[in-house]
């Protein structure tokens, strides 16, 4: 769920209630922190896989963020 708030504030994927891409890297960046902070807080109890999944999620997520910022007015 945070991953998709992330993707559709990005404007990577269409808001589910309007249907419209949007870029909004404020609140992208909102659902990214929370990721890295759930992370943080879940540090040893999550398996293998779970870490895993998670990483490549904030790997791919900061990658878009950054793309999204430079191509942003003012950048």
């Amino acid at each position: 769920m945070l991953a998709s708030s992330a993707l559709v504030n990005l404007g990577e994927a269409a808001d589910p209630a309007t249907g419209e891409r949007i870029v909004d890297l404020e609140q992208a960046r909102d659902a990214v922190d929370l990721l890295v902070m759930l992370r943080t807080k879940t540090e040893g109890n999550r398996t293998a896989q779970e870490s895993h999944l998670l990483e490549e999620i904030l790997y791919d997520l900061q990658v878009r963020f950054v793309r999204a910022a430079k191509g942003a007015p003012g950048h």
